[in-house]
């Protein structure tokens, strides 16, 4: 058995703070809840990892917990090997397109992050369990947009430009110039080698004054998109 001292766990009863049958129900059940509004957030923007996924790490990393301090191992082997597993499947869902982007960080840190918060509670960690829960799905719900927002000043940005023929890029990088922004790199994308398309991965500067006060990425997009030789374009 594992004494731990928790505002919740007090709160509740000793019971809560030991292990046994009705502790174990609560800590499982918690984990299910906990997960799962994560996991709702994932599955709702349709990313690699959805609800059940989630779920499952978070039961994990609960019940290698709760087998570790039932067993009173000096060190948890069980919980060690489960944070190990959750980092293989978080990283498994990263991936990278054909426009190389990378797709399911977030996803990947947040499943991670589910799985120790399942250990947290198969710790009887209530208290910290919750605080973490709330802050990583506030991180989910409330910062993407504030991270677009700082994006979208930010003077460098990238992007994924298909021509529609080599002999087009003179004429792009002769805008670029006019426009007041500055090319710092310029890649070729062999994965669309046989399209027929020019394909780079493009890194941007902003250096014009008047663009750095009036205007975002997603304005500069949209003015160099409505050129003729341009295929596609968008912000990596």
């Amino acid at each position: 058995m594992m004494n731990i001292h928790d505002p919740l766990a007090a709160l509740l009863g000793p019971w809560a703070g030991e292990l046994g049958t009705f502790s174990v129900l609560l800590r499982v059940a918690l984990s299910v809840l906990f997960s799962a509004l994560v996991g709702c957030e994932r599955a709702v923007k349709r990313h690699a990892a959805g609800l059940r996924t989630f779920i499952v790490v978070s039961l994990a990393g609960t019940m290698a917990m709760t087998l570790d301090i039932g067993f009173g191992a000096s060190f948890p082997i069980i919980s060690a090997f489960s944070t190990v597993a959750a980092a293989v499947i978080a990283v498994n869902c990263v991936m990278y397109n054909s426009k190389s982007r990378i797709r399911g960080l977030t996803t990947s840190a947040a499943l991670w992050s589910c799985g120790i918060i399942g250990m947290l509670l198969g710790a009887g960690l209530y208290t910290t369990a919750l605080v973490c829960l709330i802050a990583l799905v506030a991180s989910l719900y409330y910062f993407p947009a504030f991270e677009r927002y700082l994006k979208d000043r930010s003077n460098h940005f990238e992007i994924h430009l298909e021509l529609k023929s080599k002999g087009n890029l003179q004429d792009f990088v002769t805008t670029i110039r006019r426009l007041g922004l500055k090319i710092d790199v310029i890649e070729a994308n062999p994965a669309y080698a046989s399209s027929g398309l020019s394909v780079y991965s493009v890194a941007l500067t902003i250096s014009s004054p008047e663009l750095k006060k009036y205007k975002t990425h997603h304005e500069i997009i949209e003015a160099l998109r409505s050129l003729e030789y341009i295929h596609y374009i968008d912000e990596m």
